[in-house]
């Protein structure tokens, strides 16, 4: 007979009273210390290299050293240091760009730049040209802890544009208090760019709906921090009377529920009057106690600010109008060059009936 081998931490674990909760927390304390291990040695590393930049930066100023002289610094610190990743005559040329970039920082190790890896910074510093809104993606990468490639999506998707200095059609300021109207506002996006989904010309909302579920983490990243996905379609009873929420989310930051009202084509009144009535039964059916008001957003093709202003201007509950868009606008000398989608539907139907 074969003698099987015992698992001698499971029998010790299984006669120690809470053990597994023991053993859960440590290891929880372990991982926070290897995340903080390595922002501070990150940290360390983005400030070395501003130091480094600053330091050549200077020494041209003073001594009149041209840029030359950073091929020489790059050979002499790669002899010095053969181990040491991130001395080439590039990087040293990106560090001297990052220290012209925040020079002048106050407390430069405190900002968020410094807080996030060195190739965020880069792609910070290739993609965005404004300091402000530098400043602010650093510090959304930091609070969201963006990967680079997220980082990079959120910069050519304009997030910035679309979440901080766009003109965002809401009556939050007059539904909701301040601290939550001005949180609530700067979630908002307009427009929020769907890049992800293909429609066809003639797609319908539910094709819409259908397709932002099934890619739902691409339409989260979209949405932003802090949304969770409760369901589609979510179903509402009043008076004996079924009605049905698009898209309804719980955003933990607003601690409310967000329901959102899909549309194929441009805004039009009845939209508010029809997000309003669905607050108002999320609210005496669906909301706990402890949460804040439902807040409501109507998802339109396009739409016409006044209109939208009008719309919104008494209605009780609080409701944003954004647009969306499947990609960006192309640019000027693009239009009426590139196809559009029914004919490029149209070239691929071609060139699939010659392969035949």
């Amino acid at each position: 007979m074969s003698e099987k081998k015992i698992d001698l931490s499971k029998l010790v674990s299984a006669h120690l009273v809470g053990y597994d909760d023991f053993l859960s927390e440590l290891k929880e304390r372990i991982r926070t210390a290897q995340v903080k291990a390595a922002l501070s040695v990150n940290q360390e590393l983005i400030a070395l290299y501003y130091d480094v930049g600053r330091r050549i930066v200077e020494r041209q100023e003073e001594a009149d050293w041209g840029d030359g002289v950073i091929d020489q610094i790059s050979k002499d610190l790669k002899a010095a240091f053969p181990d040491a990743k991130g001395f080439s005559r590039r990087n040293l040329y990106d560090m001297r760009s990052f220290f012209l970039a925040y020079r002048g920082a106050q407390d430069f190790v405190q900002q968020p730049v410094a807080q996030i890896p060195w190739g965020h910074n880069l792609a910070l510093m290739r993609k965005v040209e404004d300091p402000e809104e530098r400043a602010w993606y650093a510090a959304q990468t930091v609070e969201h802890g963006w990967s680079r490639a997220v980082l990079i999506a959120q910069i050519e998707t304009g997030l910035y544009g679309r979440q901080v200095t766009a003109a965002k059609t809401t009556n939050f300021s007059k539904t909701l208090p301040p601290p939550q109207s001005d949180l609530a506002q700067s979630v908002l996006k307009d427009p929020y760019v769907f890049g992800f989904l293909e429609l066809a010309e003639d797609a319908k909302e539910r094709d819409l709906e259908r397709g932002l579920i099934e890619r739902v983490r691409e339409f989260l990243l979209e949405l932003g921090a802090g949304f969770a996905f409760l369901g589609s379609q979510y179903h509402l009873e009043v008076a004996g009377q079924d009605y049905y929420v698009d898209l309804l989310f719980y955003h933990h930051r607003l601690r409310c529920l967000v329901a959102i009202d899909l549309k194929m084509d441009d805004f039009r009144p009845e939209y508010a009057g029809k997000m309003n009535f669905y607050l108002s039964a999320l609210d005496d059916l669906v909301r706990h106690e402890q949460d804040g008001p439902s807040i409501g957003i109507v998802l339109c093709r396009g739409k016409n600010g006044a209109v939208a202003e009008y719309a919104l201007r008494d209605m009780q509950k609080p409701i944003g109008v954004s647009e969306w868009r499947l990609t960006h606008a192309l640019p000027g000398e693009l239009q009426g060059v590139l196809p559009s989608a029914g004919e490029l539907e149209q070239l691929i139907s071609q060139r699939k009936g010659n392969d035949q």
